[in-house]
């Protein structure tokens, strides 16, 4: 069945909930302005074709009145030519037409990829970069806690070293009081009965 005007001006669009999407009247603008143009395309290939028809039954048709160009409408470049669906389907060169189309879009694909691609190489700069940030940040931090730990542990082992000293020292001097203590005893003791004791 061919697609009319009529056909996307009565197309009705399931809404989707909780996803992104085009907004609708924006979309019912542009598919109003392609029925417009559409239908003059379609004026104009009826108006081709009764001429056509006319030069090949041999009656050369009355000159048509030029239409005035309209102020607001500039008139084409010559360079660029885009052809909707609807000028495809009626040009009188099909093939030339089609090859137009496939080449515009192999010319948009093309560009969506190299799009994609730059998005693609932009995204793994980025994150090699922040990976590099990071390991740089986590070294960084090692290298800080090391020596803070290095720091700590020599300041341990310092007290260590003092406190064992300290130990030395102090069995050092009790075990010299005590053994001047039992010479100082064993100095001023007397053997048992030496001594009388008074009955008094």
């Amino acid at each position: 069945m061919a697609l009319t005007p009529e056909d996307v001006v009565t197309k009705q669009f399931q809404h989707v909930r909780f996803k992104e999407g085009f907004d609708p009247d924006e979309v019912d603008d542009f598919l109003d302005e392609i029925v417009v143009e559409w239908r003059k395309t379609i004026a104009e290939n009826e108006e081709l074709k009764a001429k056509l028809a006319a030069y090949e039954s041999g009656q050369a048709p009355a000159a048509a009145p030029v239409p005035e160009p309209v102020a607001a409408q500039p008139a084409p470049e010559p360079e660029v030519v885009e052809e909707t669906p609807a000028q495809v389907a009626t040009a009188p060169n099909g093939v030339a037409a089609s090859a137009g189309i496939i080449e515009l879009a192999q010319r948009l694909h093309d560009e969506h990829v190299a799009d994609g691609i730059a998005q693609r190489d932009k995204l793994i700069s980025e994150a090699e970069t922040k990976a590099a940030s990071i390991v740089a940040e986590a070294e960084a931090k090692g290298r800080d806690e090391m020596a803070r730990l290095e720091s700590e542990r020599s300041s341990l082992e310092g007290r260590i070293a003092e406190l064992r000293q300290y130990e030395r020292e102090y069995r050092t001097q009790l075990r010299s009081f005590i053994e001047t203590q039992l010479r100082d005893l064993d100095a001023s003791g007397s053997p048992s009965g030496a001594t009388p004791v008074s009955a008094s």
